[in-house]
């Protein structure tokens, strides 16, 4: 057996054992070298070093060739073969620098895709599975932005923003980085099976800590998002209410020593209540790419235009009324002084020129 497949097959049996996370094993290699050394112990030995008597007894049943637990692990292995599939664990050379700073770095990470790219400089930007009118048309655009300028874009491939920024990134033609909460043969949800297929064919890469046949549960999911923020330099929470999971993903990044950026928005807007939140606790406010781009310090490939981008206009007489925060036609009748009758009529005419949108709160501008 080879030292690369030696070392593969011991931090699989590693991953697999009753009883040790992340943290443990952290633990275990400031006393051993390898995995492999551990599963050539005695049991006095093993229990010298503090283990769990769970632990030791899995280590024993491995040794003793427990069949569900070589299955799983020769499964594992299967699937790494493929084609663009790799396993990457803790001591491989291709770990991310980044993400083993972390206080609990996966023991292993399974990758499909391009592997090098887990190295390169990220942005890890999040946010709501259920954004407002305008939330996922920013995070697409940002994302675009940032890929532009050379920031690869690192997402959980959730509904809302994460798909977003995923697809502006793709839309900018760059790489992106999708981590997933399930094995990477579970695709969640299943109606972003296409954009993952997208992601590995534009040269970006799923990632994952769970075996390839592991499906989704809740508790995988804000531990996969310590993952998010630890192969970046900072996080960017888009849109997020109070009760958001964006919102573990900041706290973890500010607990592993990275930058958290926000995006601030409405106070009547319940679905951007968690970036106020992260603004008021000290998170960077962005209003523009290079918000980011200049506390990362990372190198523009061309110019970044500090003004907003341009938005068309119109001389009716409604058009100061609204912005980008629905509002009821009531209110605008109130806000104009024109009659109910006259504001719907103003809407619908703005609405054909294709400059106001009608949502369920109201109506608003047409981002641009």
């Amino acid at each position: 057996m080879s030292t690369l497949s030696g070392n593969r097959q011991a931090w699989l049996a590693l991953s697999m054992l009753d009883g040790l996370g992340p943290k443990g094993v952290r633990q275990l290699l400031d006393t051993l070298a390898s995995p492999t050394d551990l599963f050539e112990l005695d049991i006095t030995r093993l229990r010298c070093l503090g283990l769990h008597n769970r632990v030791v007894a899995s280590v024993l049943r491995y040794r003793q060739g427990d069949a569900d637990l070589q299955a799983r692990i020769d499964s594992s292995i299967a699937w790494s073969e493929q084609p663009g599939n790799h396993l990457v664990w803790l001591q491989h050379p291709a770990y991310p620098a980044l993400l083993k700073e972390i206080a609990d770095p996966p023991l292993l990470l399974y990758v499909r895709g391009q592997l090098d790219i887990l190295g390169d400089p990220q942005l890890g930007m999040v946010g709501t599975r259920n954004p407002g009118p305008h939330g996922a048309a920013t995070a697409h655009d940002f994302a675009r932005c940032f890929t532009e300028q050379g920031l690869l874009v690192t997402s959980g491939m959730a509904l809302g923003i994460d798909g977003a920024c995923h697809q502006g990134a793709l839309a900018a033609g760059g790489p992106t980085i999708a981590v997933w909460g399930t094995g990477l043969q579970r695709c969640y949800p299943h109606r972003h099976r296409s954009l993952a297929e997208a992601i590995v064919d534009k040269g970006g890469a799923l990632v994952s800590e769970m075996p390839p046949d592991a499906g989704p549960q809740p508790g995988q999911f804000p531990r996969r998002n310590r993952i998010i923020s630890g192969l970046s330099l900072g996080t960017l929470v888009v849109e997020a209410s109070l009760n958001s999971g964006s919102l573990i993903t900041a706290r973890l990044a500010l607990e592993q020593n990275r930058e958290v950026f926000a995006m601030p928005g409405s106070i009547h807007n319940t679905q951007a209540r968690g970036c106020n939140k992260l603004l008021r606790e000290g998170a960077h406010l962005v209003e523009t790419a290079a918000d980011v781009l200049g506390v990362l310090r990372v190198p523009l490939r061309q110019a970044l235009s500090e003004q907003p981008l341009s938005s068309p206009e119109s001389s009716h007489p409604l058009w100061p009324c609204l912005g980008y925060d629905p509002l009821t036609a009531d209110r605008l009748s109130l806000e104009s002084g024109m009659p109910v009758h006259q504001v719907l009529q103003g809407l619908l005419e703005l609405e054909l020129e294709g400059l106001v949108q009608q949502t369920a709160q109201g109506y608003t501008r047409v981002r641009p």
